[in-house]
């Protein structure tokens, strides 16, 4: 079984979505962002960069175990591994490739800045209008291209795959990055269609009983590296 390093966060929910999508049996072990758990040094061995998700995969290359950190990464592991949802043709994996990238670089950063400023800096006393309209606005441009994408594409590289898996877990928060779906209709249909798919409700709701947006001051401590 493969080993998932988690917490109900959007990088962490394209994993666990992956994991249902593929049929790939997997063990959770929790890593408490807010308890600082990505610091420990059992789970640096694993993700250097203390950001969760990762995976270790006992059944790696040549049958040998490994260990992977990045979300986009294991998404292009576990669809290499599988043969499923990475593309089956060359133009078909340069296609989901590129959405992947662009969800990595743009959405995943932008709408997680938005998060940061729009709720977590004013808990912190640190209210900073320039901030909230900068990542707003460029989480709404990065939508409006998403929704001009779906125009003329059921899904976002055309068939199903770990590009819709990607984007759809920060494109769901949508609300709270005070966006609007009023002018982006294909966005809405898809944001529907992914989330009816039975994988992806089952990996969104893994534990997500444990997912706040209110922070304590040591949590905001350690997610935000406030205190050294």
């Amino acid at each position: 079984m493969i080993d998932l390093y988690y917490w109900p966060t959007p990088n962490g929910w394209k994993v666990s979505i992956a994991l249902e999508e593929f049929g790939l049996p997997y063990n959770v072990h929790l890593i408490n962002i807010g308890a600082g758990d990505q610091f420990k040094p059992e789970f640096l061995k694993i993700a250097p960069n203390n950001r969760m998700p990762a995976i270790t995969d006992p059944d790696g290359p040549d049958g040998a175990p490994i260990s992977i950190f990045e979300s986009g990464a294991i998404l292009q592991y576990l669809a290499r591994k599988t043969g499923q949802f990475g593309g089956r043709t060359e133009r078909n994996r340069i296609a989901i490739d590129q959405w992947l990238m662009w969800q990595m670089g743009g959405v995943g950063p932008m709408a997680g800045q938005t998060h940061h400023f729009l709720k977590y800096a004013p808990q912190m006393g640190q209210d900073i209008p320039y901030a909230k309209d900068r990542y707003r606005n460029e989480t709404a441009r990065l939508y409006g291209v998403l929704d001009r994408q779906l125009a003329g594409n059921e899904y976002v590289a055309g068939d199903y795959s770990i590009a819709d898996m990607a984007i759809w877990p920060w494109a769901s928060l949508w609300e709270g990055q005070e966006q609007t779906l009023d002018d982006k209709p294909n966005l809405a249909r898809w944001l529907d269609t992914v989330g009816n798919r039975p994988a992806v409700q089952r990996g969104h709701a893994l534990h997500l009983d444990l997912r706040t947006t209110k922070q304590s001051n040591s949590a905001q401590d350690t997610l935000f590296n406030t205190k050294n």
